[in-house]
């Protein structure tokens, strides 16, 4: 498989795998590899899931609904096990525009022809949005049902009757109930997946934890803090645009230097208004948070700029979707 990977902060391009290339120097017989979508409805904690499972911060979280866009794959290497988890946007059922088909296309492609599927839910609850992600799973696909918040449940005695029913919705090949935040629950639920993956080379190298670029990185980080810096008062249709993304070598002891400049586009001049905040505060913060949180993850020295447009109706336009790097 060959990719653009992003290992610990630095963009690699590798070649394919071939059969003698063990990557760790194990045989290859005795190493697992394979494809673990995620998925569930929004705001189910699915990136906070990945987040764990990977061991870093590579999928943003907030709050609002439908945060995850993309798909985004994150490796996590253990013993001789190389897993690869997809995370995926939430199952759009609210708002049927052009970004939300455009979502729906993500989450449907990564379900197929995937090793495994954790599907996500609240633990003792299932709704109509839960139904709609269900019907997409394939009957003959191994599918773990992750009852997540399992800490927010009061008597775990309820989730029999309720377990009972989701068996009936569907043939989950095991239950896991468990909190992606518990660290003993995130090695039992690796373990279990461990069973499902195939024996196989690994497909990138140890230390690789996602295959999307650090430019990729750094809009979703603006995003993420353009999200839970304005709470519910945006819509979730803003989006954000990387217009210059620049690496320069650190003089001296300093680490390299990355200037980056984004633009956030929102949909009315009341957005904007919003997100520059009282004389620039507001997205002087978006700004700063960000430039502390990709210092920490790229290693390096950031400077970061942002701007704000307002692109009326853009969520609805297919053509400006896909410009905006949806697919």
């Amino acid at each position: 498989m060959s990719a653009t990977k992003t290992v610990a902060g630095d963009a690699l391009v590798t070649g394919s795998a071939g059969e003698n290339d063990t990557k760790s120097g194990e045989p290859i017989g005795a190493q697992r590899c394979g494809l673990v979508a995620i998925v569930g409805k929004p705001n189910v904690g699915k990136s906070t899931l990945l987040n764990a499972l990977v061991g870093q911060k590579i999928s943003i979280t907030s709050r609002k609904a439908q945060t995850t866009r993309h798909r985004i794959t994150g490796m996590r290497t253990q013993g001789a096990t190389q897993f690869v988890f997809v995370d995926t946007p939430g199952f759009q059922t609210r708002h049927n525009n052009a970004l939300n088909r455009s979502l729906n296309k993500t989450v449907q492609g990564a379900v197929s022809g995937v090793d495994l599927v954790l599907f996500v839910v609240e633990a003792g609850k299932f709704n109509q949005a839960d139904a709609k992600v269900l019907a997409l799973l394939a009957k003959d696909a191994p599918t773990l049902l992750v009852a997540n918040k399992l800490d927010q449940v009061h008597l775990r005695s309820e989730l029999a009757p309720w377990l009972q029913e989701m068996q009936q919705r569907h043939p989950f090949a095991e239950f896991v109930p468990m909190s992606a935040k518990n660290a003993k629950d995130i090695e039992r639920l690796l373990g279990i997946c461990e069973k499902y993956l195939p024996e196989q080379a690994w497909w990138y190298d140890a230390d690789e934890l996602t295959d999307r670029s650090e430019k990729f990185l750094a809009s979703e980080t603006v995003r993420e803090k353009l999200f839970r810096l304005t709470g519910d008062e945006l819509p979730y249709t803003s989006t954000v645009i990387i217009d210059k993304f620049e690496e320069e070598p650190g003089r001296g002891k300093q680490k390299r230097l990355v200037k980056i400049a984004a633009t956030i586009v929102v949909e009315r001049d009341t957005h904007k208004a919003m997100v520059i905040g009282d004389k620039g505060e507001r997205i002087k913060r978006i700004g700063t948070e960000t430039r502390v949180e990709l210092e920490k993850l790229m290693d390096a020295k950031v400077f970061i700029e942002l701007w704000v447009k307002v692109r009326s109706g853009w969520a609805d336009d297919e053509a400006r979707v896909r410009s905006f790097g949806y697919e």
